[in-house]
């Protein structure tokens, strides 16, 4: 059985950084797309990022490009979000997630999810 835990969120300042992690169980296909997504209150989940696991490749949501970084470690079942320049409008929770195969970051074709964990971003 697939699990999905994150860690990592927190609040900060505008123009911080923060590290997000999602350790990922049931995982025994190596050929998974694995995403980030959030969800602010009164709005619809946004997808921030993916990654496949097969080749590494990625794909960012253009909210998030050139200010966030998607990267797995295979070894270690783990998968990171970096979030740097951080703005109030990043605040939301943040969830991981999982599909088999190759997905575009759209929430729907993920049926695997993480808890969430909350993002603030202080102005």
């Amino acid at each position: 059985q697939v699990q999905l835990v994150e860690l990592g969120g927190g609040t900060v300042q505008a123009g911080g950084s923060l590290r997000l992690s999602c350790a990922a169980s049931g995982l025994f296909d190596s050929s998974y797309t694995l995403g980030w997504f959030r969800q602010a209150p009164g709005k619809e989940r946004e997808g921030v990022a993916s990654i496949y696991t097969a080749t590494g490749s990625t794909f960012y949501g253009d909210s998030v490009k050139g200010r966030f970084t998607i990267s797995l470690d295979n070894a270690k079942n783990m998968v990171y979000l970096q979030m740097d320049s951080l703005k109030p409008e990043d605040t939301a929770m943040y969830y991981c997630a999982a599909v088999n195969g190759v997905r575009f970051l759209v929430a729907g074709h993920y049926n695997y999810w993480g808890q969430g964990t909350q993002v603030t971003v202080s102005s």
